[in-house]
Formats: structure tokens, sequence, C-alpha cells
């Protein structure tokens, strides 16, 4: 039983002081290890400036081996979100860690075509379930109410690590070229896979499966949790589904993936060709480049909060995540038909406050209705089919990039996408928070 101190402790006070506490330790370190995730996801875009050319790669060569990364990543992403759910996310976790940094740092050793075509596959399959593996850990710790800025926490790294990844990995190409008879690009690849491989094994020893066996939180602290977390659950009702097979038969589930891949579509082409695309402009130096390049990052992480704050608050999730879908396409193709150049690169860093302003409302539309095995399997099976996304955004602009010859037809293409991905998730039938 608990003691009177704890007892006349005041609801809200006590709400805050547990939220504290999972945002320092759960949110936070999460946060770090998808800073790493993403870096070691992205960075080939900046090899590319003098990757392509040393290994002779053309721009639809360069789009295919930058996007096979996520049918790889899709294919395992299921298995290994079950996995999690059935081993814990400590162990799991850990393992998806040391792997995707032995294989990033392979990556240095890629000779043509083929060898990257296959390194970027199997970075794939080693990365997959991180993600959708961290958001399901989140739902075991986070009540609802907190949920939305809890994900967005965790999601502002994906920019959090182009604002820090761009100017760093300018940096180190332009700062180790022929270092030892290696290029600068290998250099970069081998340096920004080693924390992963670190940060693996910090992984195993820090993470807390579940609030049950919690030690940093206070007996009072923890039972008011999974009080929080049980009448939530029991408040969900038949209507939450928790089995895997329940999951395929709901259109909704389906419809979400459509509006996270066509919004991945716009996100990933962006984000693979965007040191090209500033480069072609002109009179930039690769280290410039990567200075440049994070400005749009800072206007995403400033969205990505904005957004899933005011959604939190509210506890309207559909509209905030469509609305901010809508925009975003629509700014992006401004920026595409600019005349300007600086003015359309402006309207790229208004497009990314919206684009990824997605990412942390649109996380809680999926488990208002999914639950145990079905939200392991559901997010991962959400996440998973959307990479095609991933795939399709880089290999879409460097197919048009070489049939036309500019970026604009394939910026002007990418914008559709999270303009309709907006349309489909106004159709779903969601409750508010």
């Amino acid at each position: 039983m608990l003691s009177s101190p704890s007892l006349a402790r005041p609801a809200p006070d006590l709400r805050a002081q547990v939220m504290r506490k999972l945002n320092v330790r759960i949110v936070l370190f999460c946060f770090v290890l998808f800073i790493i995730n993403y870096l070691d996801r992205v960075n080939v875009g900046f090899a590319a400036l003098e990757m392509n050319q040393q290994l002779g790669l053309t721009p639809k060569v360069f789009g295919f081996g930058a996007g096979i990364f996520f049918l790889g990543y899709m294919l395992f992403e299921v298995p290994s979100n079950l996995i999690l759910h059935k081993v814990g996310p400590r162990i799991w976790i850990a393992r998806i860690l040391v792997t995707w940094g032995i294989v990033s740092c392979a990556m240095a050793m890629i000779q043509g075509p083929t060898s990257f075509y296959v390194m970027r596959f199997l970075l794939g399959v080693a990365e997959a379930g991180f993600a959708p593996g961290v958001l399901l850990y989140l739902t075991y710790w986070f009540p609802r109410r907190e949920r939305g800025r809890a994900v967005a926490g965790f999601m502002t790294a994906t920019v959090l690590s182009s604002v820090v990844g761009a100017p760093l990995s300018g940096w180190l190409i332009s700062s180790t070229h022929d270092f030892f008879g290696l290029a600068g690009w290998q250099w970069m690849f081998l340096i920004e896979g080693v924390p992963a491989i670190i940060f693996g094994v910090v992984t195993f020893f820090y993470l807390v499966d579940r609030p049950d066996n919690c030690r940093w939180l206070a007996p009072h602290e923890r039972d008011w949790l999974l009080a929080e977390l049980r009448s939530e659950a029991e408040a969900d009702g038949p209507s939450s589904l928790h089995k895997l097979r329940d999951l395929v038969r709901d259109s909704r589930v389906w419809r979400l993936t459509l509006v996270y891949m066509f919004n991945g579509i716009a996100i990933y082409g962006v984000v693979m060709w965007l040191p090209q695309i500033i480069k072609s402009i002109g009179g930039l130096s690769t280290q410039q480049t990567g200075f440049v390049s994070a400005v749009p990052f800072i206007f995403a992480a400033i969205g990505l909060l904005a957004i899933a704050r005011s959604s939190d608050l509210s506890g309207e999730r559909k509209y905030h995540t469509a609305g901010a879908g809508f925009m975003g396409g629509a700014l992006l193709l401004a920026s595409a038909l600019m005349p300007s150049p600086l003015l359309g690169f402006a309207l790229l860093c208004c497009a990314a406050f919206f684009l990824w302003a997605t990412l942390g409302v649109f996380w809680t539309l999926p488990t208002q209705f999914l639950g145990g095995a079905a939200a392991a399997g559901g997010l991962a099976a959400i996440n998973g089919f959307a990479q095609l996304g991933g795939f399709s955004g880089p290999f879409l602009v460097g197919w048009l990039r070489e049939s036309t010859g500019s970026f604009t037809v394939a910026l002007v293409t990418l914008a559709l996408f999270p303009m309709m991905g907006a349309l489909i998730c106004i159709s779903l039938r969601v409750k508010r928070d």
C-alpha cells in the first residue's frame, strides 16, 4: 500500500514528474540512437558528391542504389518487430545497432554499381525494425496523452541528424581525402558507422524493457504509470485489435500505409538528393554544401515539435497529420516552380517544416486501434510497406533528373504525393484522444 505522502501528491504533479523522467531516460536516449541511425541511412547523399564520379555511378544508378536500402528494410521489418515484441526491446535494439554499424562501415569498400546495390540492400536489412521497434517501445511506457510529443521528440532526430550530419559529412569528405590511401567518402562511412556499434553495446546495458521492472522510477511513480497504462488498455476494450491476423483485414492499416508511403516519397526523394540539388545551383564547395543542406532541417525540427504540441493539446490527430502533409506538398511544388533559386530554397525550407511535422503526429493514429501483437506487427507493417516510398522517391528523382537534365520535374512530381496522402488521411474514421 502506498504511503500517505504518495497518496497526497497531486496527480498533475505526479504525471509531470514521471513524464520528465521518461523523457530524459527513454526519449533522449532513443533520440540519440535515431540520430546515428538516420545519419548512416542518408549519408550516402553526401558520399555521392565525390563517390559517383570516382565509381562511375550515373544518376539513375545512384537513385536505384539509394532506394534499394528500403527494399531490404521492408522485407525484414515485420519479422524484426515481432522478434522484438517476443525477446524484448533491450536485446533486439542492441542487435540492430551493432549489425547496421558493421554494414555501414563496410560501405567504404564498395567498388561499383553491383557492390553499391548489395551493400545498400544489406544496410536496409540490418536496420529493419529499429524505428517501429522504438515506436512500439514508447507505447510500453507513455500514456496516450503524452505519446504524440514523445514520438515527436524521437522523430526530431531525423532532422537533427541532418542539421549536424550535413556539415559533419561535408567536412569529413573534404578533410580526410587520400588519408592512408582512402577517399574522403570512404572515411565518412567508416567514421560515421562506428558510433552505432558502440551504442549497441551501451543499449544492451542501459534500456529497461517495461515499467514493471524499472528501478529508476520510485515505487509510487511506477504504480501510477502502470495503473494509467492499464486503464487505457481496458478503456480500449474490444475495439482495439490485439491479434496479428486482425490487422490485415482492417482497411485503416492499409490507408495509413499509403499516407506514410506518399509522405516518404517526398521526404526521401528530397533527403537523398538535397546535397546534389544545392550543389547544382553552383559556386559551393563540398563543405559549404553540407552547411547549406542543414538549413531546411532546422525548419523541419521546429515544425515537427510545434505540430505535435498542438495535436497533443487538442487531442486531434487526423487533421493535424493531413494538414501538415498537404501544406508540405503544396510548398514543395511552389519551391520547384520558383524562377529564383533563393526564393525556391526558402520555400523548400517551409515545405520541410510541414513534411516532417507529419512524422510525430502520424504515429499516434495506428496505436488508437492497435494493441498487443497487432501493435508490434501493425507498426512494422505500416512502416515496412511504406518504405516503398523510400525506394521510389530517390529512384524517381534519379530517373527524371537523367531524363530531363534538371531537378524541376522531379520535385514537382514528388510534391503531388503528400497531397494525395492528405486526402487519404482525411477519409479515416478515428477518435480524438
